[in-house]
């Protein structure tokens, strides 16, 4: 027999909701089978930030090409520069993870050092970058394989949709079977961009361009000097590589114990790869004399030049094409983790809290889906119409959190801190010229919508909380309540005929109040005031010990009537508790269940919408092989 009240009863603390996960040593057995190990935590949480190596160097250049071949030039100092910030911000998130093993990156950190508003900024920051993640990856991934076969072009929304589906359906599976499906193309990625790397400072010169032939170039013209504007652009728009590096510090409790060295361990795996990367690409750049084409990535070219236009190329880039694609699994781990901190302190439903058995937010993975999915569509599955948003959110979250790391060295001042204070500092700057930049020169391309949508939904955490809030107070939680009394019960049991049924719905009755009415709706048409007489005539022959009273319904309504007794029962018995036992059949099979006339929702709906009563709903099931 399930039980519900007539009005909302939660505030406060999730109901049912556990703890948050434990991430020391002692965490159990089971549990550990379901978290990340430092290699699957690269695998899980890298993939947005290894794949960011596709579009990163290739943004730097577009910048780059519009001062020529003498701006060209300038490609390895800015990406060195870049490198010097991603140094920064893994140490610092090394430190982010140790400080906050329980997950949620730069919103904990601003929560605990720079008030609740600013984490909350912090918070929105991240969840729309994580959700851009999502757009761009899928998006960017289809772009690679219809470009390989532009038969497909047409159905890229489809395809898009398509790759959702199958990355989400893995991630409701648990994190780690996530983890271990990625491995085999994250270490394959790796593997052929470093071959890359490696294979091309061994040549002389490019060993093919046929990938560019025919290409127009995007290479400005007659340009001899290079502005600091054009610099910043070129940095900013370099920063999207950097895309994903909070992953690790937002998931900590996603890994096996000890979590939080477990999470180091992979950030800094994380930021080693990838700056190595970078630089050798943009070495490659310069060493190859590369112009950007229309119609052609940077990083082919770079494949062709080093391998040749030959299976290795291929490879390329095919685990590019795959990479992209599933770099969204980065959000399904970082998000859902953030979102159930933001439930457990109010600023989210607590639905999003919980966790299914896989030790898995399945809430938050299903509506970071759905959210990515009307992104997609609204995009029609071009990457272009995204990226523009992509990269404002995440430096908003790195600011406030390299901020947040100033106060708290300040605060803690242990052996070290002015240096570990003023390498926080300069990140912050770094981080945020870089937001200034990026949503000044973007602003007309959509960074606007970023701009709307950070306090929108910072207005929202703040509805939420003050609804819970005032649930709270209502409920009196964290007060000692007065201690428990017995009122006198009455039972309502909502009948329309007589069966096996009615039996023990009115015996459940009988035990639960101290008085049971049975009640029946009665409408005026002949059929209906027959079989209305015939139950009378049946319930005196069968004299339960229980009065039926009849409730007449002119409108045909069923709710309504049963609605208003309970409330005239309230006005007529203040000191009494009404409770409403709705007796339902549940046969065994599904299909059965369909067959239902759903009298027992109808009424229950009217009760919780117009009355204060309990409800009690009363399940009579249907054994399979009942006759």
């Amino acid at each position: 027999m399930a039980v519900h009240m007539g009005k909302p009863n939660t505030a406060g603390q999730a109901p049912g909701a556990e703890e948050p996960p434990d991430t020391g040593a002692k965490a159990s057995s089971g549990g550990d089978r379901h978290r990340l190990t430092a290699l699957q935590g690269l695998a899980a949480l890298s993939l947005d930030a290894m794949a960011s190596v596709a579009y990163g160097p290739e943004s730097i250049v577009l910048v780059l090409a519009a001062a020529g071949a003498h701006g060209m030039g300038f490609t390895l100092p800015v990406t060195l520069a870049i490198a010097a910030l991603l140094a920064v911000l893994v140490a610092s998130y090394r430190q982010v993870i140790a400080a906050f093993p329980d997950g949620g990156g730069s919103y904990a950190v601003a929560k605990r050092h720079l008030g609740r508003r600013a984490s909350l900024v912090a918070a929105a920051s991240l969840i729309l970058d994580y959700v851009l993640n999502v757009a761009v990856s899928v998006t960017a991934g289809v772009a690679a394989l219809t470009s390989a076969f532009p038969e497909l072009y047409g159905e890229r929304v489809w395809i898009c949709l398509g790759v959702l589906v199958l990355v989400t359906a893995v991630n409701l599976r648990g994190v780690v079977d996530s983890a271990k499906a990625f491995l085999v193309p994250t270490a394959v990625f790796v593997g052929s961009i470093l071959a890359m790397v490696v294979v091309g400072l061994f040549r002389d010169g490019p060993v093919s361009t046929a990938s560019a032939a025919g290409h127009a170039s995007a290479l400005g013209e007659g340009a001899t000097t290079v502005g600091a504007l054009l610099l910043l652009k070129a940095f900013a728009a370099g920063c999207s590589a950097l895309t994903g590096v909070e992953a690790v510090a937002n998931a900590v409790p996603s890994f096996r114990a000890p979590a939080a060295r477990r999470a180091q361990r992979t950030e800094v795996a994380l930021g080693a790869l990838l700056g190595v990367m970078l630089i050798g690409l943009s070495v490659l750049i310069g060493r190859f004399h590369l112009q950007p084409v229309e119609g052609v990535t940077v990083l082919a070219q770079l494949a062709d030049a080093s391998f040749g236009h030959n299976l290795a190329f291929y490879v390329v880039q095919f685990a590019t094409m795959v990479l992209l694609a599933l770099a969204a699994n980065t959000s399904y781990g970082g998000l859902p983790v953030l979102m159930s901190l933001l439930a457990r302190d109010n600023h989210l439903p607590h639905v999003f809290a919980l966790k299914a058995d896989r030790q898995v937010h399945r809430h938050g993975v299903v509506w970071l889906a759905l959210v990515s999915g009307v992104l997609l569509v609204f995009s029609g599955g071009d990457t272009n119409t995204l990226v523009p948003l992509f990269a404002i959110g995440v430096f908003v979250g790195f600011t406030i959190c390299q901020v947040g790391m100033v106060r708290h060295w300040y605060g803690q001042r242990p052996e070290g801190w002015q240096t570990k204070a003023a390498l926080n500092g300069f990140g912050a700057l770094l981080t945020g010229v870089s937001v200034i930049v990026v949503t000044a020169t973007r602003f007309t391309e959509g960074a606007w919508l970023i701009v709307l949508a950070l306090p929108l939904i910072v207005l929202a955490f703040e509805k939420v909380h003050r609804a819970y809030t005032e649930i709270g107070e209502r409920l009196e939680l964290g007060r000692i309540p007065q201690a428990p009394r017995r009122s006198r019960s009455l039972v309502v049991v909502p009948v329309s005929g007589l069966s096996r049924l009615t039996c023990q719905a009115l015996t459940a009755a009988r035990s639960l109040g101290d008085e049971v009415l049975a009640v029946t709706v009665v409408h005026p048409s002949p059929e209906d005031r027959s079989a209305a007489e015939a139950l009378l005539r049946d319930w005196e022959l069968w004299k339960p010990g229980v009065r039926l009273v009849e409730l007449s319904s002119d409108a045909r309504s069923l709710g309504r009537p049963v609605a208003g007794f309970v409330r005239q029962l309230a006005r007529t018995h203040p000191d009494a508790q009404v409770t409403v036992l709705i007796p339902e059949t549940e046969p065994a099979r599904l299909w059965q269940r369909m067959l239902q006339n759903q009298r027992g929702s109808v009424v229950a709906h009217a009760i919780r919408r117009d009355t204060d009563a309990v409800i009690c709903r009363l399940r009579f099931r249907i054994a399979a092989d009942a006759r």
